[in-house]
């Protein structure tokens, strides 16, 4: 595990009920979701294969093995997972070498994180290698804390990511505010009992007991957070 690990923290700075923001990456807070579906289909055009539209609602947002193993199995491709794993990650990180595009509202809103002394951490189902890549971007002391989903026995949809991170962070899973972009990611945090607003970047998510759902980061800042959790909760 590669992640760091800071000093248990019990809550924010102001004594709010909000204890810790957990954020997604690809798709939540750096727009790279098409890129990975771009880049899918382009090595199976390479082994003579053509990706159905509607798989793309089936690999997004989970881990790596899941999606490379469904679309080898759904297109009968000749290539092995380790070797579809490794040229899917060389190629990512080929296609973000330069910059990678954040959403609107990222920069706003982890800037007022950061200002106030939010616990926060990065939780993502891509591989270490990849995140570190894109923390070039984003800013690693953004952040209080990473989790890779090569880093976990189990990532996303399962709660395992969310749960290390809480669990680090000296935070209660139902006192976290998790930020999501897929419906992979929100079963993971809900599945962990974190409070999700989710932000759809493929596929509809309706809203839920325990779930908000808004358009853009951009609908979200501090106080939005805080509002979702109280006491009670």
């Amino acid at each position: 595990m590669t992640s760091t690990v800071p000093t248990a923290v019990a809550r924010t700075a102001d004594g709010s009920a909000l204890q810790a923001v957990l954020l997604d990456m690809d798709g939540t807070l750096v727009d790279t979701e098409g890129f990975w579906w771009e880049i899918e289909a382009e090595i199976f055009r390479e082994l003579g294969h053509l990706l159905d539209d509607s798989w793309r609602d089936v690999v997004v947002g989970g881990p790596m093995s899941r999606s490379a193993a469904f679309l080898i199995e759904s297109t009968g491709a000749a290539i092995e997972l380790a070797e579809l794993s490794v040229l899917l990650n060389e190629r990512f990180e080929a296609r973000i070498a330069d910059q990678v595009p954040l959403m609107p509202g990222a920069e706003r809103l982890l800037s007022e994180l950061a200002r106030h002394n939010v616990p926060t951490a990065l939780v993502s189902a891509s591989h270490r290698r990849v995140i570190d890549q894109v923390l070039l971007t984003l800013g690693r002391d953004r952040f209080t804390m990473t989790v890779a989903g090569d880093e976990v026995p189990r990532t996303k949809p399962h709660p395992d990511p969310y749960l290390f991170a809480a669990r680090s962070l000296g935070a209660h899973p139902s006192r976290c505010a998790v930020i999501e972009d897929t419906a992979t990611g929100v079963a993971a945090a809900e599945a962990a009992g974190c409070r999700v607003v989710a932000i759809p970047s493929v596929g509809l998510i309706a809203p839920a007991p325990g779930r908000t759902v808004v358009r853009s980061l951009e609908d979200v800042d501090l106080a939005f957070l805080r509002s979702l959790i109280t006491p009670m909760n």
